[in-house]
């Protein structure tokens, strides 16, 4: 998995490419928690290019998703397809996941707010 973070105004966007799981999911977790101490405040995870989500890279979301919530932060996750959409809606996590189809849409909602 590789990771690579990207700027647009306020908002970080974080594309994360390869396969999310036992391996390698903690260094997202770890990016988001050195990106918080640093007082980022708006955060995108674009899964544009990962094709494969096991259950320790659904764990490091929800880890992520819940300690930006508890600061009050914001953050989107973005271009959820093929498996990892499918594990995702089997988790029953569609509705717990701030979701946005594309990065522009999740953009946008972010600068409406």
């Amino acid at each position: 998995m590789e990771l690579k973070i990207r700027k647009s105004g306020e908002i970080y966007i974080i594309d994360v490419n390869g396969e999310m799981d036992l391996y390698n999911s903690y260094k997202l977790k770890e990016l988001v928690m050195k990106m918080l101490e640093k007082k980022v405040q708006n955060f995108i995870i674009n899964l544009e290019h990962v094709d494969y989500i096991d259950s320790s890279g659904i764990g490091a979301l929800i880890y992520i998703c819940s300690t930006i919530k508890k600061m009050n932060l914001k953050l989107s996750i973005t271009n959820i397809h093929g498996s990892v959409k499918k594990v995702i809606e089997l988790t029953k996590l569609m509705g717990y996941f701030p979701i946005a189809n594309t990065v522009e849409e999740a953009i946008s909602i972010f600068n409406a707010n």
